[in-house]
């Protein structure tokens, strides 16, 4: 199997708080190259964390991203960061108070400013928020990296990431905001029943019985929500469990894998990253040659897209991964 197509890469900075906390809703999705976290508009150069927060260089915390754009649209970064932040809070995000905590939109590009100032009005129209939104668009100046200890923290420090993160609110406040009865109610006008039921309250659909589960052909599986590429053709399998089994993700960031007691079992739940929707479960007993892995994923969690249908479905960035359609992976 050939690599996807990757087309010249992008930067987009933006801060939203605490940098720990902005990192890893971008990580490792397919499309996305790096994220760092850093210091950006402010007056000093080479400011270290403690100057930063000493609210005296004029920086904020920011995370700076090297995105392709065909895979990864910025538009799509900017809904990602419309989400992780309290927009309507000038003066810090959460518990974190100053200027450094600010939240703004650094733009790279004229593209990017017009994307950006067009979001910030569609989610001023929407009336999510009582409050007027705040964040600033301004151009993007020199980025600084923060020290070391400050990168991927949230691998590096998982457990003090955790308490951290849940002891700012912000995951509390996310949740009030995205996930409320209205936008259930306008998910489940687009969704059948089904996919309703598994990807919004953990059903699971009825083996043999769904689907995908006998599906051959080539293409890529996507989000039934959000559109996300989650999985590929080359790494399906039969399994003979009755559902779509697969031996790993298309990127691991696409997916997050949970702990799962229900039922009475222990077992690792997959969700989507992109729309927090249940997939399914992941089992350590897939093909030994492949990893060992099986994704077991409901077909009503997934939209599949054959490769004759790539680019007119919006994908055709990914046409390379099927350029040697008998190599399997």
């Amino acid at each position: 199997m050939t690599d996807r197509q990757q087309g010249a890469l992008e930067l987009a900075t933006f801060a939203g708080g605490c940098f720990w906390c902005m990192v890893k809703p971008f990580h490792e999705m397919l499309g996305i190259e790096k994220v760092v976290s850093g210091y950006t508009g402010g007056h000093v150069e080479n400011p270290t964390y403690e100057e930063v927060c000493s609210e005296t260089t004029g920086h904020a915390e920011a995370v700076q991203i090297t995105f392709d754009p065909a895979l990864f649209p910025y538009r799509k970064l900017l809904d990602i960061y419309w989400r992780q932040i309290d927009p309507t809070d000038a003066g810090g995000q959460f518990h974190d108070r100053g200027p450094s905590y600010r939240p703004v939109i650094f733009y790279h590009n004229e593209r990017q400013r017009e994307e950006a100032e067009a979001s910030k009005r569609e989610l001023e129209a929407s009336g999510r928020f009582l409050k007027p939104i705040a964040v600033a668009i301004e151009p993007a100046s020199t980025f600084y990296p923060a020290e070391d200890y400050h990168q991927d923290y949230y691998k590096t420090n998982p457990i003090r990431y955790k308490y951290y993160s849940k002891g700012s609110g912000r995951p509390d406040f996310i949740a009030r905001h995205w996930n409320t009865p209205k936008d259930r109610e306008q998910l489940r006008s687009k969704l059948t029943p089904m996919q309703f039921e598994v990807t919004q309250n953990n059903a699971t659909e009825p083996p043999f019985r769904n689907e995908f589960w006998n599906h051959h052909e080539d293409g890529l599986y996507v989000d039934v929500v959000t559109g996300e590429p989650l999985f590929t053709s080359f790494d399906k399998f039969d399994s003979g469990c009755g559902w779509p089994s697969f031996t790993k993700p298309l990127q691991a960031g696409s997916v997050e894998e949970l702990e799962d007691f229900s039922h009475g079992m222990i077992r690792t739940e997959v969700r989507s990253r992109a729309s927090d929707s249940h997939l399914g479960h992941v089992f350590p007993d897939g093909p030994r040659d492949r990893g060992g892995l099986r994704y077991c994923i409901n077909s009503a969690a997934l939209k599949f897209i054959p490769v004759d249908r790539l680019e007119e479905e919006g994908y055709g960035a990914y046409r390379g991964l099927f350029e040697n359609s008998g190599e399997q992976a």
